[in-house]
């Protein structure tokens, strides 16, 4: 619990960090904002949207990559690659708009953020180095599991996103990443029953 506080805490310090020379002046109204109000504005986004687009990409990157392994295997049942196929087809899309996002905000997707863990839910290099030697069912029930923990950590991410962003592109697509992939988790929670 208090490494997850601890997490959270450094995660926003970093973001503070690297954001803080890109921040714009700030307007009138948040000129007489106390400081620990204020967000700092990034062209119409403010540091919640900077810091979910940073994260958010790395994060759908290795689901993207949790994907491919299963795809490439033999034996996967077949509720599984239609799933792995669906977050595919869904997440490459959103990198691609997030990455935009961060070039027109003139923030680099990398600053501060690349060695870091990138919220709940990330595979470790053990976890993806068993999915990767996994086969058969036990790759469909490995892949499942770990997509459940994974999508878990997304949810909270695009919650709080929801809860303190601004910009209202980020905030809708954070919107959509909790709803589909809520309703991911009950599909592949049914699918671990039928294994």
């Amino acid at each position: 619990m208090h490494t997850r506080a601890a997490l959270t805490t450094a995660i926003t310090l970093s973001a503070l960090i690297a954001l803080s020379g890109c921040a714009t002046t700030p307007t009138t109204d948040q000129a007489t904002t106390p400081s620990s109000a204020a967000p700092i504005a990034v062209g119409d986004a403010n540091t919640a949207d900077v810091m979910f687009t940073t994260m958010m990409i790395p994060h759908h990157e290795q689901a993207v990559e949790m994907a491919d392994m299963v795809l490439a295997k033999n034996g996967i049942d077949s509720q599984v690659t239609a799933l792995a196929e669906q977050i595919k087809a869904a997440q490459g899309p959103e990198i691609e708009t997030m990455r935009g996002w961060l070039e027109a905000w003139g923030v680099d997707s990398n600053s501060g953020m690349g060695g870091m863990n990138h919220g709940d839910g990330m595979m470790t290099g053990t976890d993806m180095d068993a999915l990767d030697r996994a086969s058969g069912d036990e790759a469909s029930r490995l892949f499942l599991e770990q997509m459940i923990q994974h999508h878990e950590g997304a949810i909270q991410m695009a919650e709080s996103e929801v809860d303190t962003g601004q910009n209202p592109d980020v905030v809708a697509l954070a919107q959509r990443m909790d709803d589909a992939q809520t309703a991911e988790i009950t599909t592949m929670r049914t699918i671990l029953t039928s294994l």
